[in-house]
């Protein structure tokens, strides 16, 4: 709030299912690492898709099912599917998905995935960072760009 003091910014603190703003609020919408977090991603991109203008952008990461997807990961399901992991030294609840459980529900809504990214580590940070190296292997996160477009896609 200091560094933005003076700035036409609002503050919400509150769960991201939660945000509600009018239709046609923002030419962007962006989620940094923390889609897994969310149970119900389609419900949420379709929240998303009313308050972008027609053309505005979705631009998210998330972890790479691929990584999650690692026995090394150490998660547990239960009956609905969610998973306990530890994160940074907290206790946090994430929800394994595909890339089709992601990319599915955006085409669906009429979404048009413009990009795709799997970033991996820069070479620098394969020397400097410890273990890093053996991310090489496997994409850690995904990026994906989504574009508000006109029409919504068939079925299929």
């Amino acid at each position: 709030r200091k560094k933005s003091a003076g700035l036409d910014i609002s503050y919400l603190r509150c769960a991201m299912e939660d945000v509600d703003f009018p239709d046609n609020s923002f030419d962007m919408v962006f989620s940094s690492l923390a889609l897994h977090y969310v149970e119900d991603f389609a419900r949420l991109a379709e929240k998303v898709k009313r308050m972008l203008k027609q053309g505005g952008i979705f631009l998210f990461s998330c972890e790479h099912p691929v990584f999650t997807a690692q026995g090394s990961q150490d998660w547990l399901y239960d009956e609905k599917g969610e998973r306990d992991a530890i994160f940074l030294g907290e206790h946090v609840r994430k929800y394994h998905r595909t890339c089709t459980g992601y990319l599915k529900p955006l085409l669906k809504l009429g979404f048009t995935v413009t990009d795709f990214e799997e970033p991996m580590p820069t070479e620098e940070a394969r020397r400097t960072i410890p273990g890093m190296e053996d991310e090489m292997r496997r994409p850690m996160m995904m990026i994906i760009k989504a574009t508000k477009s006109a029409t919504v896609q068939p079925e299929g």
